[in-house]
């Protein structure tokens, strides 16, 4: 119990000190723009309803045609570090949310877009755009809309007949960067080649704003306000989520139609973004209709890794085999390129797959017990029950057997039973202790306390959308609200977020259920800003066994270790 408690204090001392420092020097690295790269600022592209929209183009100071790169997005494309007053001044969200490896960026670079002093020397046109309402562009905007998709058509089309175009655009981006990419790609302008749309939500309701039916009351609130202030936009995004408890026509209206994404496409999606974009980022990967795509997958910081040697490398062999039509054989390479974690933001393995989720996975559901209350690989006969509040914790463990990745989504069934509430919202998360000490992991907003994985899921929000879901990723209509009476008891099945984790044998997976967040929202011991509202007090029934199936379905393979891969291990 003494090693526990001092090893959780210095995990909170070490999350602390890292925000602390990071507040203080941010991590961030500006350079100046080699001389071989020309700025065209602010030029006007005037798009099909007379509105003028502006744009910022960099291109190589040799004349000739070269394939664009373009990113769109309302923060304003001119917010850059040259701009600022020391001329190297990071965006101050690099600040707030710490990185667990340097960024390296040039002073043209706008806010999470495509560094133009990394692909014009390499032969690429950069364009960013200001979208309608957001910098110097005319007009009023409205986020995830139409409107919007149709204007960056008529950007798209603008850059691919250019002189200095090779008639080939591609879409790179992350954040809002990516997520402007989806509806767009949906419309396939005729200029597009390909899209790279790296990290973001791709539903607004089920992935950001009301996970599992839950409200998010932290980032969503500080996201709204920030973009309001640098933006001119249609309507409060805050106000309509709050207003809107259930996914209705309105969230419909934000979502795009991924089926009909055809272009090639790289997704990125990571392990480490669970309260922002990794849900949507694989969903993308998994529902887009086009052949030619690759995922990339990570659990390193957001901006870190987009900007990395790694993760550009990539970028420029997929724009380079489909943008310029170099043989360089990335049409032959693994669909997957996969990232397994022990612990924190660097890999222990990377494999390349042929499938998301791998094929040669061993699906295998744990069984809750409630009477020893934990988690095994055979159904309690008997039935059973446990009693709890949803200001109150439940813990089920599972000592792992053998050596294994446990890799994708997971999937837990519940049956639990209303005794003095109509209403809950269960926030399951996933946890991995070894020797007596928890094992963290990076997260999203720069967290690095984070669990394994992690779902929510409102009661009232049971109902099952059978089209989208398969038995391993449960998706919820989230159409309408059906609270439960008194003695009522009803299945809760519960999406967990995708994660590739390793656990060695000994090691403990344990299953936390609670009626609130998991976290405090404190800055620099919490996971400062996610915040969820927490389910009405109240006490329930959780039961197991008999014709109550409640267990965690997941999927692993065996691994071996050798003697000196076992020893780095611990």
């Amino acid at each position: 119990m003494a090693r526990t408690w001092r090893a959780k204090v210095a995990a909170a001392v070490r999350l602390a000190g890292r925000r602390l420092r990071t507040f203080i020097h941010p991590n961030v690295t500006v350079s100046r723009v080699p001389p071989n790269v020309h700025a065209d600022w602010n030029l006007p592209v005037k798009v099909r309803d007379g509105t003028t929209l502006r744009v910022n183009v960099f291109r190589p100071t040799e004349p000739g045609t070269y394939p664009v790169i373009m990113s769109a997005h309302p923060y304003g494309k001119d917010r850059i570090p040259a701009r600022s007053r020391s001329g190297r001044a990071a965006n101050p969200q690099y600040r707030l949310f710490p990185q667990p490896e340097p960024v390296s960026l040039s002073e043209w670079t706008s806010w999470e877009a495509p560094d133009p002093a990394a692909w014009v020397p390499r032969g690429y046109v950069v364009v960013n755009a200001d979208l309608r309402g957001g910098g110097t562009s005319e007009g009023t905007g409205d986020l995830f809309s139409d409107e919007e998709a149709q204007d960056y058509y008529d950007l798209i089309e603008w850059a691919g007949v250019q002189p200095w175009s090779n008639g080939r655009v591609g879409l790179d981006g992350v954040s809002y960067l990516c997520m402007s990419q989806y509806k767009v790609a949906a419309l396939n302008p005729p200029h597009l080649a390909a899209i790279c749309p790296w990290e973001g939500f791709s539903d607004l309701y089920r992935d950001f704003v009301r996970p599992g039916g839950s409200r998010e009351d932290g980032f969503s609130v500080i996201w709204s306000k920030g973009t309001n202030k640098v933006a001119r936009l249609r309507g409060d995004l805050r106000q309509e989520i709050c207003a809107r408890p259930e996914r209705d026509e309105w969230y419909r209206s934000k979502t795009p139609n991924i089926e009909r994404i055809q272009v090639p496409m790289l997704v990125c999606a990571s392990f480490s973004d669970h309260s922002l974009h990794s849900r949507g980022s694989f969903e993308v990967f998994r529902r887009a209709a086009s052949t030619r795509k690759w995922l990339y997958t990570h659990r390193g910081g957001k901006w870190s890794t987009y900007y990395s040697p790694q993760a550009t490398a990539a970028r420029v062999g997929f724009f380079d085999h489909f943008l310029k039509g170099v043989a360089n054989g990335w049409d032959r390479r693994p669909s997957v390129h996969l990232e397994i974690h022990d612990n924190g933001p660097h890999p222990v393995a990377v494999v390349q797959e042929d499938a998301w989720p791998p094929g040669n996975l061993d699906w295998r559901p744990l069984w809750l017990d409630t009477r020893d209350m934990a988690l095994g690989e055979a159904s309690p006969a008997a039935q059973s029950q446990v009693a709890f509040s949803s200001r109150g914790t439940l813990h089920f463990q599972w000592s792992v057997p053998e050596d294994i990745d446990v890799v994708g989504p997971m999937a837990l069934r519940l049956w639990i039973k209303a005794q003095d509430a109509n209403d809950l919202v269960l926030f399951a998360g996933i946890r991995k202790f070894r020797a007596g000490a928890e094992v963290t992991f990076e997260g999203s907003y720069g967290f690095s306390g984070d669990m394994v994985s992690k779902g929510w899921q409102r009661a009232a929000h049971r109902e099952i959308d059978d089209h989208l879901s398969t038995p391993a990723q449960p998706v919820h209509t989230h159409a309408r609200a059906e609270p439960l009476a008194e003695g009522d008891i009803a299945r809760i099945d519960i999406a967990l977020r995708q994660h590739a984790t390793r656990f060695l044998k000994g090691d403990i997976l344990q299953l936390d259920l609670r009626g609130n967040w998991h976290f405090p929202r404190d800055p620099f011991f919490g996971q400062f800003p996610a915040f969820y509202a927490p389910s009405p007090k109240g006490n329930w029934g959780l039961l197991s066994g008999g014709g109550h199936d409640s267990h965690l379905l997941l999927g692993s393979r065996a691994i071996s270790l050798t003697a000196a891969q076992a020893a780095r291990h611990g």
